[in-house]
């Protein structure tokens, strides 16, 4: 693709660095802007320098939030001692547009995945952990996608808090298998939330 300015061809080179974006939709998103007026663009620009800058992850669940502790974490109608497990924010976000789920968060930050290079380590496990063996959780509900990934993670966590008095459920298989729950319909999601299994009967299935 050849560029007439070097300013257009940087432009393009950054925004095909998105997710699903190639080159000739990254040209096309500028081109775009171009059109716009200027002080849009700034905003733009502004805002996501902002984001970036000031974004914070709450010190209780890991969620993104603007504050030190989220506005979830810091409702006080919700229910401190039952913890939802999941991948990103986007399963948070996917959950709470159930509407069917009272409890906290625990973002993990993503999944186990030997293949990928992603181990225990590199993700939010121990404070999980150390909150279980502090007696902070009474039930604990694995929601991450059906996938193996997903199961190798919910297992591997499950080791870990095993020998802690904590009822252990995960999210019932309505969901169907190898989907992520952001692709998942808020009924069928919430529906999997209430009806809820013993993780213990996930792996005898």
């Amino acid at each position: 693709m050849e560029f007439s300015s070097k300013l257009l061809e940087k432009a393009v080179d950054e925004m095909s660095q998105l997710p699903g974006v190639g080159k000739r939709t990254a040209l096309r998103l500028v081109l775009h802007l171009l059109g716009q007026p200027k002080e849009n663009t700034l905003q733009l620009a502004e805002a996501l320098s902002t984001m970036r800058n000031d974004i914070k992850f709450c010190k209780n669940c890991n969620n993104i939030s603007d504050t030190d502790l989220c506005e979830i974490c810091s409702n006080p109608n919700r229910v401190e001692d039952v913890i939802c497990v999941v991948e990103d924010i986007r399963d948070v976000m996917a959950i709470e547009n159930t509407s069917s789920f009272k409890g906290l968060y625990h973002v993990l930050g993503g999944k186990i995945s030997p293949m990928d290079g992603v181990g225990p380590n590199d993700l939010n496990i121990e404070p999980l952990v150390q909150k279980a063996r502090e007696g902070k959780i009474k039930e604990l509900i694995f929601a991450l996608g059906s996938t193996m990934e997903g199961d190798t993670t919910n297992f591997y966590i499950y080791k870990q808090i095993q020998e802690f008095n904590i009822t252990t459920s995960t999210i019932a298989r309505g969901i169907s298998v190898g989907n992520e729950l952001e692709y998942t319909d808020e009924i069928t999601l919430g529906r999997s939330i209430i009806n809820r299994i013993p993780f213990e009967t996930s792996l005898k299935s």
